[in-house]
């Protein structure tokens, strides 16, 4: 039997700065393998797979993905057969070395590798029908998990315990739980979103698929150079943020929102006395991935 448990993260308080409160949602402590945005978007699906006729779940991401860790995970706890399609086929013969893949492979999923070509193909029409055909029985989840149910429990991150704040930020992959947290929020309140990605303008027709307000902005500034993009300049960011709040944040996402709200305070972009609410996602596991990139490049690691 599938269930999520009824969770309301704790909320943080970090510092005040310009007159600004900054505190954290810690999303990131809801489950120790499936955290943050990644429980509350398999939440719904997952009910949606135990009510259908579905013999596993197959999903998409590449090599550091949190989502196939995630999904991996979830799979290991519910008893249900996974199965990832990985962007890049010369991950086949590096599993034992890739930190989230060998998570998963150890928690029973299988893979199929195919090229970054092929990969790109994954959301038409034909790429699917074939894939259906080799797993008719699979539920399919999107690359990142964002559908309609993943967006419904999304939309649970946000409550009672949040409405004193003014404005709530949140890092941004494919748009979904962003779209969640813009449902829920209070009719008092701004929501920030911080793409992760170069040019991630084009999130907005994403986000306007499953939301019906205006009550947000993209901040678009922050993506240090694109997806699983880092400098010196972050990493420094990081690691001091942990050494002063004792919070860690990811690489890809969280960390890139956290500069970019240090920055907006420091600019006064907030309203005087504003009380800014940061969504942390989780997304920890990346950190082993990224530190094996950094340390292969003589850069210096996140701690």
């Amino acid at each position: 039997m599938i269930h999520f448990p009824e969770i309301q993260a704790d909320i943080q308080p970090v510092y005040t700065k310009n007159d600004v409160e900054l505190s954290v949602l810690r999303e990131d402590l809801l489950h120790p393998e499936i955290s943050g945005n990644k429980y509350r978007k398999l939440k719904y699906n997952l009910y949606a797979f135990q009510d259908g006729n579905f013999d596993s779940l197959l999903t998409f991401g590449g090599a550091y993905s949190n989502h196939i860790y995630a999904v991996a995970a979830a799979g290991k706890a519910f008893g249900i057969k996974t199965t990832g399609i990985i962007r890049g086929g010369e991950l086949y013969s590096k599993i034992d070395e890739n930190p989230t893949l060998s998570f998963a492979r150890d928690c029973g999923m299988e893979f199929k590798f195919i090229s970054r070509e092929q990969y790109r193909l994954k959301d038409s029409s034909a790429f699917l029908t074939e894939l259906k055909t080799e797993f008719p029985s699979a539920y399919i989840l999107p690359e990142g998990g964002t559908n309609a149910l993943a967006v419904k429990g999304c939309e649970e991150i946000l409550g009672a315990h949040t409405t004193g704040f003014d404005y709530i930020c949140c890092a941004m992959g494919t748009g979904g739980t962003i779209s969640g947290v813009i449902n829920s929020a209070a009719g008092h309140q701004t929501v920030l979103g911080f793409p992760g990605l170069k040019n991630g303008g084009f999130l907005e027709d994403e986000i306007k698929k499953y939301i019906h307000r205006t009550n947000y902005k993209l901040i678009t500034a922050f993506h240090f150079g694109g997806f699983g993009k880092i400098n010196s300049e972050l990493i420094d960011f990081i690691n001091n943020f942990k050494q002063n709040f004792g919070l860690t944040l990811d690489p890809v996402y969280t960390a890139k929102m956290a500069k970019g709200i240090d920055v907006l305070i420091e600019n006064n972009y907030f309203t005087k006395n504003s009380k800014i609410l940061m969504i942390h996602t989780g997304g920890i596991q990346g950190i082993a991935g990224m530190n094996q990139i950094l340390k292969q490049k003589n850069k210096k690691l996140i701690k």
